[in-house]
């Protein structure tokens, strides 16, 4: 069926964006709307689905060079027309495929000495070479990527970790090695359910085709029984995934080849883990900086002191100048968090926060007269000009 939503627009690239710009589009907009990062979000679980058919279609040339003619890619494929194609025949005279004729032709399609059949019968010629649809599914893919969210404490983040986490994916069949067949037992052909026949959208039509897989049978022979003859089955498995200093949240991190085990001998696909950094009740982390904020008293703030904070790394010693005003802050230089790639440190930036003291006695009280008199200043003058 014709795709709701165009490929390209739903990666966010242009239609002569190379494989690189596919691929990093894809991840960047994977990482953003994630499920386990947006939970209980249907709209980002939605567009998530999207991001995955689009990438699916558009990381596959052959299956982009479809897309990109007609429109639409099928997983069934598209016989072509009569006997020609060598595969399940099916007659287009009749039909009205200028809408088709119109994209290829912008896409460098045959001369305009050929008639509308033969130029259907053209475009689709080129995915399945006269030999039928059934052929081509059976050629080696590699196997697709895997997503996996993985939440870890602020102090696992800072100093780095090795985590093990369960995984289910596609493992090559131990029984039949990937090759889906075996002794002789006949199973439902899992592409038509069984019942010979597939339906293709084109446009505003509708075909029943012949299934190319079964061949209009509904039924397979000599797959192999434990995994129905798709050379895969699905597994649990541990992996260890080493979580180096320093991750971010969001941070992506790939184990090459922990992802779907590849089809009919092709390479097994990665395993991406994003990090989930739970939050901490005291330290603030901003990219490699490290942020606090201090309570310090008057006297501390109007004579200058020093005073001792928290880092990440233990106690040090913070100098406050003398007249250090209600949330200023300070730079700690290097005691933010390690960047294992640049091989830098950032900063720790302390805000601090004036603490009024608590008048318990009248000494205390005379103190802060006297004080008064001596700063009659009103710290609102300025205020009235600017309202």
């Amino acid at each position: 069926m014709p795709p709701k939503h165009d490929y390209y627009e739903t990666l966010g690239v242009s239609r002569k964006a190379g494989a690189d710009e596919i691929r990093k589009a894809y991840r960047r907009l994977a990482r953003k709307y994630h499920p386990d990062l947006n939970p209980g979000d249907k709209a980002a679980e939605e567009r998530f689905k999207r991001l995955q058919e689009a990438y699916d279609v558009l990381s596959d040339s052959k299956k982009r060079q479809m897309y990109d003619q007609v429109g639409f890619y099928s997983e069934g494929g598209f016989p072509g027309t009569g006997a020609q194609q060598g595969g399940p025949g099916m007659d287009f005279g009749g039909f009205d495929f200028s809408d088709f004729f119109s994209r290829a032709s912008a896409q460098g399609a045959r001369g305009t000495q050929q008639s509308q059949s033969s130029r259907f019968s053209d475009i689709f010629s080129q995915f399945f070479g006269g030999r039928g649809g059934a052929e081509e599914a059976a050629e080696a893919q590699q196997g697709s990527d895997l997503e996996y969210a993985l939440e870890i404490d602020f102090w696992k983040a800072i100093r780095g970790t090795q985590e093990r986490l369960s995984i289910t994916r596609h493992e090559v069949c131990p029984a039949c090695h990937g090759s889906g067949s075996s002794g002789g037992a006949s199973v439902s052909c899992p592409q038509c359910g069984g019942s010979g026949t597939v339906t293709q959208m084109a446009g505003a039509m509708r075909f029943n085709l012949t299934c190319p897989r079964c061949g209009g049978k509904g039924r397979l022979r000599n797959v192999c029984p434990q995994c129905h003859g798709e050379g895969r089955t699905a597994t649990s498995e541990p992996v260890e995934v080493r979580i180096p200093a320093g991750v971010q949240n969001g941070s992506r991190l790939r184990v090459p080849g922990k992802g779907n085990a590849g089809v009919m001998g092709g390479p097994p696909g990665d395993l991406y883990i994003t990090t989930r950094i739970r939050p901490h009740p005291f330290f603030r982390r901003e990219g490699d900086n490290i942020e606090i904020t201090i309570p310090v008293t008057m006297w501390e703030a109007g004579l200058g002191a020093k005073i001792e904070v928290p880092t990440i790394d233990g106690r040090a010693i913070l100098k406050i100048p003398p007249g250090t005003k209600d949330g200023q802050q300070f730079r700690m230089r290097e005691r933010g968090v390690l960047n294992t790639r640049k091989n830098t440190r950032g900063d720790q930036i302390v805000e601090v926060r004036l603490q009024a003291p608590k008048v318990r006695d009248e000494r205390t009280k005379e103190i802060l007269r006297e004080l008064a008199r001596l700063h009659p200043e009103d710290p609102r003058a300025d205020l009235w000009a600017k309202v």
